[in-house]
């Protein structure tokens, strides 16, 4: 694993458990985790039970005895590890969004599609996929339960960055980020709703906005939080995305990426509305689901909540028995026993290096309507160059 961050964290989670929750085809050894302070990362190898820590990650992707890359540093160094990795012969998992930009996401489906055919497989990690009661929505939906659908509502909020005082992160960095609350949190917006309904966006108009534009430089910090140090620096990403997009077939979304909710400390959530009935779900309430069946007598209409911890639901048989929640680590085992299955039995694993291009894609045409007044702009859609 490459990266010892916030994500670091959460991917050992998931790749020390999954082997003992699952029965995997076959067995997987946390080999070594690279990162580029030597102290920093040896310890991280120590707390995470990785059995051994390495600073040049060009070194560890040409050794013989790794045989899957995880990546889980920021943005701006996962097409250079990726594509390295793959042309290597080493499957890969790299964490969303895909890449910076779209022709960095572009080189690395390329590249993934060339592996593929080798026999190397290749996943983006949209972990909220794997939620046990998101992947039972999403099969809801696949048998009917809303009909045919009319309205697709998608947010992702959360208020880490309502403090002005908050350090200038690497999340908060362009040149490192690629793109703020849009790329980072967005993406799994875009990604849910496209995963659940299984209808991909076709166009959008948008707008994006920077509410703090300069911070205090970060000294020391990890994950979302970090201490500050003498000085500003100009925020270079945005802080809030608002955007409508239309899906294939002409059905609407409505999309939200926020680090300014004040209140909403992690809150994705998603609603599909049908003809038939609804289906609700929300992060901060990852067990359950609400669903409407407006197929029912008037007197029982209404959301009701539905417990997402029974054995016949996606992932659950193989954790506790009902009722027993599970919670966010959950989904990166859940991703593990995917990607390893994928591996073994030959077959490309979802989301693919294709699918994370296609939502970066997405990210880029909203950042464009935003710069054309909010006019729609077609997914794929290149910027035409400006000439004096």
């Amino acid at each position: 694993m490459i990266g010892h961050g916030f994500m670091g964290a959460a991917h050992s989670q998931g790749w020390r458990t999954a082997q003992r929750v699952f029965d995997l085809p076959v067995e997987t050894e946390m080999a070594v985790i690279v990162g580029r302070n030597a102290e920093g990362v040896a310890d991280a190898a120590a707390k995470w039970g990785w059995a051994e820590s390495a600073t040049d990650w060009r070194e560890v992707i040409a050794r013989d005895d790794i045989d899957l890359v995880d990546i889980v540093t920021p943005g701006d160094s996962h097409a250079e590890i990726a594509i390295a990795a793959l042309e290597a012969g080493k499957h890969v998992l790299c964490e969303k969004p895909l890449a910076n930009t779209v022709a960095e996401a572009e080189a690395m489906a390329d590249a993934a599609a060339r592996a593929a055919a080798r026999g190397i497989r290749a996943m983006v990690g949209f972990t909220y996929r794997r939620v046990p009661a998101v992947t039972f929505l999403r099969d809801l939906i696949a048998q009917g339960a809303v009909g045919r659908i009319a309205q697709v509502r998608a947010s992702y909020r959360q208020d880490w960055l309502v403090d002005p005082d908050m350090p200038l992160g690497w999340r908060l960095q362009k040149e490192h980020a690629g793109s703020g609350a849009l790329g980072d949190i967005g993406a799994h917006a875009i990604d849910l709703a496209q995963f659940v309904t299984g209808m991909q966006l076709e166009r959008v108009s948008g707008v994006v906005d920077t509410i703090v534009k300069q911070r205090p430089l970060q000294g020391a910090g990890s994950g979302l939080s970090g201490t500050a140090a003498e000085g500003f620096g100009e925020v270079s990403v945005d802080d809030i995305a608002i955007f409508t997009g239309r899906f294939a077939g002409g059905v609407l979304g409505s999309f939200e990426a926020t680090r300014f909710a004040t209140g909403r400390k992690n809150a994705l959530s998603i609603e599909v509305s049908g003809d038939k009935g609804a289906l609700a779900f929300d992060l901060e309430d990852l067990n359950s689901l609400r669903f409407y069946d407006r197929t029912a007598p008037n007197q029982l209409q209404g959301f009701t909540k539905i417990l997402v911890t029974e054995p016949e639901h996606p992932y659950v048989a193989a954790w506790w028995p009902a009722g027993h929640t599970l919670g966010y680590e959950h989904g990166f085992s859940h991703q593990v026993k995917d990607l390893v299955e994928a591996i073994d039995a030959g077959i490309d694993p979802h989301p693919s290096f294709a699918e994370g291009l296609q939502v970066q894609r997405v990210l880029a045409a909203v950042e464009q309507s935003s710069e054309r007044d909010s006019g729609w702009v077609g997914v794929g859609e290149r910027t035409l160059a400006h000439t004096a």
